[in-house]
């Protein structure tokens, strides 16, 4: 057996196991084939594994002090299968993001300012600069719980993301179609959509032409007979046209991700530009991507896309307040040095630190498993 050394952190909304990239170097295996041990996967429950059996907990970081100049952390998000033995490098994580800059400091890759501290983080899966900002009074890192943010129940440190020139990082473009809009037709009958990529690839359809109003539990939308079978065909055959894939088969079930959207409303006494149910590995995410958020908000000032179609005209230009099942997100889109940076207040906690054991092979479950 092996012991890796491993931090269990919450970033956002999701919760990952952060590894220095050294350590997952282990001898005759693969990168995916350590982390699908070591998350108990493929199972539903990952029950002899860490993995915490949903897509929002079986999400690894994986980090290393970089050599590109202007940059301080190289940042590789792996989301791990749980009833399937893949990993999808295919896409980043905003949410898990948010743990890097911390993990960064306490490993001592980065000096600390007198009040905060800047980090400038790629993430390689889409080769973003994010730009992260975190308190460091008097050149120490706090982590002190003064921050809270829609989908968690408890105050965390909150870290500030900005994705740097965000547009076209998977495909080249903002729209890979060069379209703010295209037609559908597969298993559908013809929907319009907004396909956009910006922090992630994303599929923005409006909810109402698939029957839903769009602002309902997630758990009454993943019971809706026929409905994620559905959306998942748009948006196989949207990765097809945005190039990710040359087939439907081949799309990735991680991207692209599809977000269904309506009008704007009022969570918690606070008015909201759009509302938005987005899909994260073929369920309904409790609250919002934070990738998603920042596509959505760029397609939102682009007239003639879905989103702008449906968002609250009268709108702060600023950002974009979205209506997620957790409550309501707001983004910010601002310049720096005349590049355009998108982003979102995130919390983080580390929830434990030390080693995750990788027992030895064989690998596969067991057939009677």
């Amino acid at each position: 057996m092996r012991e890796i050394a491993a931090t269990w952190m919450r970033g956002g909304t999701s919760k990952c196991w952060v590894f220095r990239r050294e350590d997952l170097q282990v001898p005759d295996l693969s990168v995916d084939e350590v982390l699908l041990r070591i998350y108990g996967s493929p199972d539903h429950r990952q029950v002899d594994g860490v993995g915490g059996g949903t897509s929002t907990t079986s999400k690894a970081v994986i980090l290393a002090p970089s050599s590109q100049p202007g940059v301080d952390v190289d940042y590789t998000f792996a989301q791990v299968g749980i009833d399937e033995a893949k990993v999808d490098w295919g896409s980043n994580c905003g949410n898990c993001s948010a743990v890097v800059a911390s993990f960064a400091i306490r490993e001592g890759w980065v000096s600390t300012g007198p009040s905060q501290t800047a980090v400038r983080v790629l993430n390689t899966n889409t080769d973003q600069l994010i730009l992260q900002h975190v308190p460091t009074p008097g050149g120490h890192l706090d982590e002190a719980a003064s921050d809270t943010i829609p989908g968690v129940p408890f105050p965390g440190a909150p870290v500030r993301m900005g994705f740097v020139d965000p547009a076209g990082r998977s495909t080249g473009r903002l729209f890979p179609t060069r379209s703010p809009r295209d037609v559908l037709t597969e298993g559908v009958g013809g929907v319009t959509v907004t396909l956009v990529d910006a922090g992630a690839p994303v599929v923005a359809a409006r909810a109402a032409d698939f029957g839903v109003r769009g602002d309902e539990d997630i758990a009454d939308l993943d019971r809706v007979p026929g409905l994620l079978d559905c959306l998942d065909v748009v948006r196989r055959e949207a990765g097809v046209l945005m190039g990710l894939a040359p087939s439907p088969e081949a799309v990735a079930r991680a991207v692209p991700k599809l977000a269904l959207v309506s009008g704007p409303g009022s969570q918690d006494g606070e008015e909201t530009d759009l509302t938005v149910r987005m899909l994260s590995m073929g369920r309904f995410h409790p609250a919002v991507p934070v990738t998603g958020s920042v596509a959505l908000t760029l397609a939102a000032g682009v007239p003639g896309t879905v989103v702008n179609d449906l968002v609250r005209q009268d709108r702060p230009a600023a950002g974009l307040r979205l209506g997620t099942p957790a409550g309501c997100v707001t983004t910010f889109a601002e310049e720096h040095d005349g590049v355009p940076v998108v982003g979102v207040l995130r919390t983080y906690r580390r929830l434990a630190h030390g080693s995750v054991v990788l027992p030895d092979p064989p690998l596969l479950p067991s057939v009677s498993a």
